[in-house]
């Protein structure tokens, strides 16, 4: 499983899908939803949440997109139940709280940090300064 807002589909975010997917099995993404990723961004995303999970969808990689909860976003965990649950590699979570959810869950999933591709270029907040966002 990956989890995130995905507002701009980026070479970045193909190379987080595929990384997942050569982890085995489904590869379950989990797009936020538009109250959560104004929340944890500071800003609105430009394309809905219904936008962005369906362009989520469209991935080859992908197996399954979602939307996330409002709120606590580790409550899909729950639902999803994922094996591996892939962060991106400048994902912000709190791991404590992370396992400790895991934890209390009864959960066995393991939390794997994804490597950048090219985080040079293919950032979201760079590629939306180049563009005037």
């Amino acid at each position: 499983m990956v989890a995130g807002t995905f507002d701009f589909i980026h070479p970045g975010h193909l190379d987080l899908f595929r990384q997942a997917k050569d982890l085995g099995g489904e590869l379950v993404v989990v797009v936020s939803r538009d109250s959560s990723a104004e929340k944890t961004k500071g800003k609105k995303p430009v394309f809905s949440e219904i936008e962005r999970l369906e362009m989520v969808a469209s991935v080859r990689y992908v197996d399954s997109a979602r939307l996330g909860n409002p709120g606590d976003w580790f409550l899909v965990l729950c639902e999803v139940r994922p094996d591996v649950l892939l962060l991106g590699y400048d994902q912000s979570v709190d791991k404590e709280a992370l396992r400790a959810f895991l934890e209390k869950n009864g959960l066995k999933t393991r939390v794997v940090r994804g490597k950048g591709f090219e985080t040079y270029k293919f950032k979201s907040s760079i590629l939306k300064k180049h563009v005037g966002l």
